[in-house]
């Protein structure tokens, strides 16, 4: 049986029961890991408390503000870790961040600063987070980020999504190389289109999962806890041998040429 006890795992991007890092954060709980939470500060508060309501059944040893576009946040943020827990064995990212621009309509009218705003929070904010976590990793630590297909095929509407999932597939070779010597592994899991509130954004998102129903080999799409379930073995020592690569979560949708009639 799949066993985290002892296993201190920081996951970042949960905003609400829809998210998928939400259902990571359940398998990772249910595995005997102990959690880090961290949530979206804002002027107001609402994601803390919506974040901190959601995960108390967890009882996360600790919940933390971060807004991986500010460098002190981050420092900030391990510095806490360093702090309480010492070390660090399971980090989890689940970031993603579009303009609606970058998500509608022709790919290249994308602007310049609507570009790099996705590729910072989507892609660099793994590089960011790995590097402040570097000095605290455990020496069987692993790092699990989540991607999707339009990263390396055209999926209408998602356009600049693809280029930032695209990056940070690379990231995860690269990352992997780099904290391989030191024993930490990094991989990516590419779940199949689920609704949450990021993949909201994209036009067409109800059609996509009804498309993937009808055309991957399970006849279905996957749920947040399957998802977790893949990252809870990931984060295990199961898994020790697995490093750079993207996992796919899709009930077989990836494998698919020509698209085959419903039965």
């Amino acid at each position: 049986m799949l066993n985290l006890q002892g296993k201190k795992a920081l996951v970042l991007g949960i905003a609400n029961e829809y998210s998928i890092a939400w259902g990571i954060a359940q398998q990772l709980h249910q595995a005997g890991a102990t959690l880090g939470v961290t949530y979206l500060p804002d002027e107001k508060d609402r994601f803390k408390q919506k974040v901190a309501q959601l995960t108390e059944p967890l009882h996360p040893e600790l919940f933390l503000p971060c807004d991986v576009q500010k460098d002190e946040h981050i420092s900030d943020l391990f510095q806490v870790v360093r702090e309480r827990w010492g070390t660090l064995d399971v980090l989890v990212h689940c970031l993603a961040f579009v303009p609606k621009e970058g998500l509608e309509g022709d790919f290249s009218q994308i602007s310049r600063a609507g570009f790099a705003q996705a590729l910072d929070v989507s892609t660099y904010s793994l590089i960011a987070l790995c590097r402040a976590a570097k000095p605290l990793f455990s020496p069987t630590a692993s790092v699990i980020t989540l991607t999707y297909l339009g990263g390396v095929r055209v999926v209408p509407n998602y356009n600049t999504a693809g280029v930032a999932k695209a990056a940070l597939e690379a990231c995860v070779r690269y990352l992997a190389y780099e904290l391989g010597p030191q024993g930490v592994r990094v991989n990516a899991i590419s779940a199949g289109p689920i609704k949450t509130l990021a993949s909201s954004a994209v036009g067409g998102i109800r059609d996509m999962i009804q498309h993937v129903r009808q055309t991957a080999p399970l006849r279905r799409s996957v749920t947040q806890l399957e998802v977790g379930n893949t990252a809870a073995f990931l984060a295990s020592d199961l898994a020790s041998g697995i490093t750079g690569q993207v996992i796919y979560v899709d009930a077989g949708y990836e494998i698919m040429g020509m698209t085959a009639p419903a039965d």
